[in-house]
């Protein structure tokens, strides 16, 4: 079997790091860029620390501000339309995932205009040039989407989450500057840390997971479980910065292996309910990893062992319930709703959301072979 692991160009870390975008920009000849990001970001002058930058070095920026929590077909659309008019040469994204999806999807119709739609980018699409030079600065420590050849875009009319997956896509420096994350709402925080937990617990157990990937996962797990509470509740700078490297860590596994059906769950639930992808996954990720540990058990003993639990003497089957509640448990010390119920999902939509879940790219991936049946089960489980 050929594996291929795809990662950024050029990547910084480290407090600080930010001030590495002008020399990035301007090796590249860029003078002239795309400015990605929203308005909280803006209010709060986190995006101003970035923009310091630019400004520091000549580099003039357009920004466009418009991105919803679950980006849309309209918000690609706009961002676009303003770096068209503007002539950029670069995209700088200042964000979490919705942001630098965002301008992911921006990045590719610049150069690859045929896909102005934006619909035809959904799945595994071949475009036939690289993208628009992108560098992507997070906010949150969650998503890695400046490291994965993955963005998700919502299409509104057909009220579906659109995963796009294209090597075209990523990123050609990332900078993980953890500065730019230490204002992260607790809530915020707590929530795209369990999005960062599930990419490492799923890409880990997905059907295509190799060794390499492995090493990323196992690792990851490791500092997001040990670290993710005291960087979400305590706001420890020390912790703030592991989990900034740990979501990077299981972006560079899960964006070459896939991910399961706690993804196309959380899909679906965005899609339809707009909720946070973060905060869907929190809640889908113990009830999904018990129905998976049947097929797989002997990977929870390694990730109980990479978690630092007590795995001595326990058998798989038990080694599966430890896992599980153990995740139950930190999300519970994080404040994070437990049910689809406490977030005011309606029970009467879960077949449309599981018709939907099944059909998500995601699904191939789950180590479990699964029906329409099984997810609907798994929503009733969690609501």
């Amino acid at each position: 079997m050929v594996n291929r692991v795809v990662l950024n160009e050029t990547s910084y870390f480290g407090r600080g790091s930010r001030e590495k975008l002008g020399e990035e920009l301007k090796g590249r000849g860029i003078q002239k860029v795309l400015l990605v990001t929203d308005f909280n970001l803006m209010d709060a002058n986190v995006t101003k620390k970035v923009i310091d930058v630019l400004e520091a070095n000549g580099i003039t920026y357009f920004v466009y501000l418009h991105v919803k929590p679950n980006p849309t077909v309209k918000n690609v659309q706009d961002g676009l339309m303003l770096g068209q008019i503007s002539n950029v040469e670069g995209i700088v994204a200042v964000g979490g995932g919705s942001v630098i999806d965002t301008a992911k999807a921006i990045s590719i119709i610049m150069t690859n205009p045929e896909h102005g739609d934006v619909v035809s980018l959904a799945g595994a699409v071949t475009t036939k040039n690289k993208g628009l030079p992108l560098f992507a600065l997070p906010t949150t420590a969650g998503t890695a989407a400046e490291v994965t050849i993955n963005y998700v875009i919502t299409d509104e009319n057909n009220m579906k989450k659109m995963v796009c997956v294209d090597v075209h896509d990523i990123p050609v420096c990332s900078i993980i500057d953890p500065d730019l994350m230490d204002g992260m709402p607790q809530r915020l925080a707590a929530t795209t840390g369990m999005d960062a937990l599930t990419h490492a617990m799923e890409g880990y157990i997905t059907k295509a997971a190799w060794l390499i990937p492995d090493m990323f996962h196992v690792n990851a797990m490791a500092l997001i479980y040990k670290n993710l509470e005291q960087a979400s509740n305590e706001k420890d700078p020390v912790a703030v910065e592991k989990m900034a490297y740990a979501q990077y860590i299981a972006g560079m596994g899960f964006s070459n292996v896939g991910l399961g059906i706690v993804h196309s769950m959380a899909h679906s639930l965005g899609a339809f309910f707009d909720t946070p992808h973060g905060l869907a996954n929190a809640i889908l990720l113990p009830h999904v990893m018990r129905f998976n540990g049947q097929v797989c058990p002997d990977l929870f003993v390694n990730m109980g062992n990479a978690m630092g639990l007590d795995m001595e003497n326990r058998s798989e089957e038990e080694a599966v319930e430890i896992v599980v509640e153990a995740i139950q448990d930190l999300s519970r010390r994080l404040h994070i709703p437990q049910t689809l119920s406490e977030i005011g999902i309606p029970k009467e939509f879960i077949p449309q959301l599981a018709s939907q879940a099944i059909n998500d790219i995601c699904t191939g991936g789950n180590p479990r072979e699964v029906t329409v049946d099984d997810i609907v089960h798994i929503y009733l489980e969690a609501y």
